[in-house]
């Protein structure tokens, strides 16, 4: 009873402010010094020695041109401009050592931001002199013995206050014996071993990484042009290198492709840098003005048949040439290296790429058009089972660049990451369907790619756009209310949205029981079943269970993540038995066995159907606006 009275008068009490009753914030320390848009005296002076492979530590030794007395503030990168997040770790740089004009000095990191670097310089000073080490055991790949990729901005500390392209610096590199190096940076060589770079701006040089093999083949994609663009091969073996005759016209067909469709290029010449390994894991690409990192599996040039999921990547990397490097969203633009950029248009910087990069491979002959319609269906059946469109729209999606880069997220369809890519191809499918619809077949997106990104006005010299140019940019090419048909992709949480440039280009997402061998290939490479459109799960060969569809069948039995399959209806688990149950579970149940933290269990999936892949079909009775989109120019 007098519990019952205490808690009773528990609820009748009021909350008593502590107004000056308890601690009080300190002021935040002065604020760093701004990046203006001025001139600095003097060049920076860097030298890298990436030689000690079996530390795989790289040194690096620096000087600076002492522009004023008092305090110095250096700055280590955090953003990298190609993650659009701050995803360099400082804690990979150690053994700094400071010294002015050769006399050692303390240096202090700064009380809020960790990357910031505090140094004391006295009157009269001239030079300030850094050591220090940046240790790549946790990017391992980095530096090998046979293979040694540098980028310039784990590997330096530049002066607050000054845009990073009027920072001049000179660097040279030291690299293992026998190996080739591959930049865009002019360089000759000083030694065997090392090379000394034609001095550029920071932003110029942090554009330009270096990569050095030990088994490389270089090979020209458009040697009678003013601005040449060449293949550089890395590989870990010899015998992975040997490109065929076929294979190199595709690749020169996708340099004409890529000209004909977005203009004049931005670049003095373009290296298409390409690893073939599998110790690079994960691949993918990066984006640069006058070059790109292509990371490919071994077997890539060897069985190009068995890449079809990753025929685009070398043209996804290239068009940013126009749409990222020369042409870059407004807020994602900065004039330094650590300033936060805002993502707002990755639906047009990374979506219209990935758009480009599907259409070039096709146009190139990468892949045929049958293998480049099986590509698009499994973006849009992604694109359909996004269960996360319900609170989280595309707009939004944009921001997870950000604050997801570095974490795991294990309910990807819910949470949904970066999700501008797959939906981004469907909508500027759209919007070429529309142009077309406009236009009676006349215009199309390529109308708007020539026009918007094409640098002969832009030469060297980055300029940003806005939704704004978008849509004005658009409105040239067919007059209409295309702010709303953006936004709608943008902010709609209905699915239909989303899959409404399918429709509109006469094509609809369709399930069978068999696979594509694009989706075959694409289950093989991510080393799993991929069940995602029939029981809602992918699941690896040994039974652990990758991932689990929001609200989907396996997500009903409660399943999650993490959980293993030890048998399938009595019988031990194998991947051959659980699709023989899945594609019976019309008329008999599926009864797994899981265990999950030691605990096993019983669960019935509460599923009634087939096997499902996703397929494309034409609608009958439209105007097919796909295929001819899909043919070289």
């Amino acid at each position: 009873m007098r519990l019952l009275v205490s808690a009773l008068a528990f609820t009748t009490c009021t909350a008593i402010a502590q107004v000056g009753s308890g601690p009080v914030a300190k002021p935040l320390p002065p604020a760093l010094p701004a990046p203006q848009d001025r001139a600095y005296n003097g060049t920076i002076g860097l030298d890298v020695k990436a030689v000690d492979t079996e530390h795989q530590v790289f040194s690096v030794h620096e000087t600076m041109p002492v522009q004023q007395a008092g305090d110095t503030v250096l700055l280590y990168p955090h953003w990298e401009t190609a993650s659009h997040a701050p995803t360099a770790s400082i804690a990979d740089l150690a053994g700094l050592m400071v010294y002015v004009d050769g006399v050692h000095v303390d240096w202090t990191r700064d009380p809020v931001d960790m990357y910031v670097f505090h140094i004391d310089v006295p009157k009269g000073a001239r030079t300030i002199t850094l050591d220090f080490q940046f240790l790549a055991a946790s990017n391992a790949h980095l530096l090998r013995p046979d293979m040694v990729e540098l980028p310039w901005q784990r590997v330096l500390l530049y002066p607050a206050g000054w845009y990073v392209r009027d920072l001049p610096i000179a660097a040279t590199l030291a690299l293992p014996e026998a190996l080739t190096p591959f930049t865009s940076l002019t360089f000759e060589r000083i030694d065997n071993r090392t090379l000394r770079f034609q001095p550029v701006t920071l932003e110029q040089l942090v554009d330009a990484p270096v990569y050095a093999g030990r088994y490389t083949r270089r090979i020209l994609l458009n040697d009678r042009e003013a601005k040449p663009v060449a293949l550089d091969l890395l590989a870990d073996s010899a015998n992975d290198l040997a490109m065929t005759p076929t294979e190199i016209a595709h690749m020169q067909a996708l340099v004409a492709q890529t000209l004909k469709t977005f203009g004049t290029p931005p670049y003095r010449h373009y290296d298409a840098i390409v690893t073939l390994s599998d110790v690079l894991s994960p691949g993918g690409g990066t984006e640069h003005l006058e070059e790109g990192e292509n990371n490919l599996p071994a077997a890539y040039v060897d069985d190009p048949t068995q890449q079809l999921n990753n025929r685009d990547l070398i043209a996804h990397e290239f068009v940013h040439a126009w749409n990222g490097r020369s042409h870059e969203p407004a807020d994602l633009w900065s004039p330094t290296f650590n300033q936060p950029v805002g993502g707002s248009l990755l639906w047009v910087y990374e979506g219209q790429t990935e758009f480009w990069g599907l259409i070039l491979a096709a146009r190139a002959g990468l892949r045929d058009t049958q293998q480049t319609l099986d590509k698009l269906a499994m973006d849009a059946a992604v694109v359909a089972h996004r269960e996360g469109r319900a609170w989280k729209n595309l707009q939004d999606s944009t921001n997870d660049a950000i604050y997801m880069a570095g974490h795991h997220v294990p309910w990807r369809d819910w949470q949904r990451r970066e999700d501008y890519y797959p939906e981004g191809v469907l909508l500027w499918l759209d919007v070429d369907a529309r142009l077309r619809e406009l236009s009676h077949d006349s215009r199309s997106l390529d109308d708007f790619a020539h026009s918007f990104f094409d640098a002969e006005r832009s030469g060297q010299t980055t300029q940003t756009y806005t939704f704004e140019d978008v849509c004005n940019a658009l409105n040239t090419i067919a007059p209409d209310d295309w702010a709303a048909l953006l936004q709608r992709h943008l902010r709609s949480h209905d699915t239909g949205d989303a899959m409404a440039g399918l429709a509109r280009a006469g094509w609809k997402l369709t399930y069978s029981d068999v696979p594509t061998e694009t989706f075959r290939q694409d289950e093989e490479e991510a080393g799993v079943s991929n069940l995602n459109y029939s029981i809602g799960l992918q699941i690896d060969s040994d039974g652990h269970i990758a991932s689990v569809t929001w609200s989907g069948p396996a997500f009903r039995a409660g399943l999650s993540p993490g959980a293993h399959v030890v048998d399938i209806d009595g019988q031990p688990f194998s991947t051959q038995k659980l699709l023989a149950s899945v594609q019976m579970s019309v008329t008999k149940p599926l009864l797994l066995r899981v265990t999950m933290d030691g605990n096993a269990r019983d669960v019935v999936i509460p599923y009634r159907g087939t096997l499902q892949y996703p397929h494309l079909e034409r609608i009958a009775g439209t105007t097919d606006r796909l295929s001819p989109l899909l043919k070289a120019r």
